[in-house]
């Protein structure tokens, strides 16, 4: 699959209630489904598990309800178990007591875990396992002082224990993945049937660690039914890119324009040519302004260049020599090192009342946009903004902090006053257009965390749009190859350390890597 769901906890419910009501599947086979699911992660990480001290933590809803059947499973297996609950027995309806009821007539050794009691029962002795089935995915808000307690409690025995999370780490939010203010921080977790939204956010790992999906029976036509509104890629996004075919010419493998550079920023048009070049464009020219062409091809000959003008200034209008080249090119950058002056903004304001191909708007493009909202309506569906967290928070009128803090939201509030594509750039890059799922990048590496980063994205986008993909697939791509080559690089240099340049020069390689790897069929 090219991409994979990723529902919020209230779409991943809305799954579970579909298929009992439509399907009539019990909501106790769900569980068990779950609790068995869970036992076979766990079991592949930890290896035997026969005589080992294992504190189970059981919540109030259904997550404890899954924790509940877990303990059951491991006392079967000869585990020492003790299961925690943070209700009194009688207070346990529905199917988390049906489960709990199991462990209990087994013999799974059970006591209630209360504030005054926490120390008392935790500290006795030092677990080898600790399963946490304590909030699960329907945790909102601050979390009380009790439960910040019972955390930190699990935290620390953690430290010489593996801690194994239920659906979600207990503490963390479901949908932005943020710990308010704390979460348990697991080892590994085992999320059912889908992943959901908070697991993937950037800083989520921290508190998730190695994260495992496994399905526990809902129907293929429930969630085909009832769509989520978030998708995470797969590497079958590659299968997106246009065949390399044997007759394949420099003019047929596309031609993409690019027009950047200022006095002090030539090296963003030369790192945008390179990620074109890199990513497989046939034809790739920048434009600048005159007296910056040579310094922008910084002594490259595989990079065109086309003078803009007679100075190192934008001129007033757009000279015919560019319209041409623009009426030649598949695709058009605009935006790597343009500056931000008022001659960039009166170029650009020309630039897009002009006939054009798709277009990928980056960098100071986004800052001449912001200044003057009313280009947006005039872009097309063709096109692809490019903001990071800042340009986005400009572009938006928020702080940096309001578009981090929940980054998908941020990426759809853009999308909806712009007819194209939208790329939140960042660690889990967020890919969003108007009527579609937003998509998500799997990727969260610091070699991409580098001045130059993101002019390196922009050729590969034009390289993709001027082969003929369209822009929400185009930006998939390109962001999954960015992703591969800063994953790659981080193997070249493990403690940072690489060049924008070497991310554009990774890309063929960490691609072919990742081909290489896939299953054949």
């Amino acid at each position: 699959m090219t991409y994979l769901p990723l529902p919020t906890p209230a779409e991943i419910r809305s799954w579970d209630t579909q298929a009992i009501t439509a399907f009539g599947i019990r909501e106790e086979i769900l569980m068990e489904n779950a609790s068995r699911e869970a036992l076979h992660v766990l079991l592949e990480l930890t290896g035997s598990i026969t005589d080992k001290r294992v504190l189970v933590f059981m919540g109030s809803g259904n997550n404890g309800g899954d924790a509940a059947a877990v303990a059951r499973h491991l006392h079967n297996l000869g585990a020492d178990v003790l299961l925690l609950h943070t209700k009194r027995i009688r207070e346990y309806h529905k199917t988390a007591g049906y489960h709990f009821k199991l462990a209990r007539a087994i013999g799974t050794s059970h006591a209630l875990l209360t504030p005054k009691n926490a120390s008392r029962l935790l500290l006795t002795e030092q677990p080898d396992i600790i399963v946490d089935g304590l909030l699960g995915t329907g945790m909102r808000g601050t979390l009380s002082s009790d439960k910040i307690c019972l955390i930190e409690h699990i935290n620390s025995l953690g430290k010489k224990a593996f801690v194994f999370a239920l659906d979600i780490p207990s503490g963390l939010n479901g949908t932005l993945g943020t710990a308010d203010p704390i979460a348990v921080r697991a080892n590994a977790t085992v999320t059912f049937e889908a992943a959901k939204c908070g697991l993937v956010m950037p800083g989520a790992s921290q508190w998730v660690g190695n994260l495992y999906v496994r399905s526990i029976g809902i129907p293929a036509q429930v969630q085909q039914m009832h769509p989520v509104s978030h998708l995470i890629m797969t590497d079958k996004v590659l299968n997106l890119r246009r065949p390399t075919l044997e007759v394949m010419h420099k003019g047929s493998a596309g031609k993409v324009l690019i027009i950047g550079g200022s006095k002090g920023l030539t090296g963003a048009p030369n790192l945008s040519a390179l990620g074109a070049m890199r990513s497989g464009a046939g034809y790739v020219t920048v434009a600048s302004p005159a007296l910056l062409t040579q310094e922008v091809k910084a002594g490259q000959p595989e990079i065109l260049t086309l003078d803009i003008g007679t100075t190192e200034e934008w001129p007033m209008h757009v000279p015919d020599t560019l319209i041409r080249a623009i009426e030649n090119s598949d695709s058009i950058i605009i935006g790597p090192g343009m500056g931000r002056s008022k001659d960039a903004a009166t170029f650009l304001r020309k630039l897009i009342a002009l006939l054009r191909p798709p277009t990928v708007f980056d960098a100071d493009a986004l800052y001449h946009l912001a200044e003057d909202k009313n280009l947006l309506q005039s872009l097309s569906e063709h096109d692809i903004l490019t903001p990071h967290p800042g340009e986005m928070a400009r572009l938006c009128q928020k702080t940096i902090s309001e578009i981090q803090v929940n980054r998908l939201r941020s990426a759809i509030l853009l999308a909806d006053i712009f007819k194209g594509t939208v790329i939140l750039k960042g660690a889990v890059s967020c890919i969003a257009q108007q009527g579609k799922p937003t998509v998500i990048s799997p990727f969260s590496t610091s070699a991409l965390a580098v001045a130059g980063s993101g002019d390196v994205l922009s050729g590969i986008l034009g390289t993709h749009l001027a082969q003929g993909v369209p822009a929400r697939e185009a930006a998939c791509l390109g962001v999954y190859q960015h992703g591969l080559a800063g994953e790659f690089l981080e193997n070249e240099f493990p403690q940072r350390g690489n060049l924008p340049q070497e991310i554009a020069h990774a890309l063929p390689k960490a691609v072919r890597k990742c081909l290489c790897s896939q299953p054949t069929t």
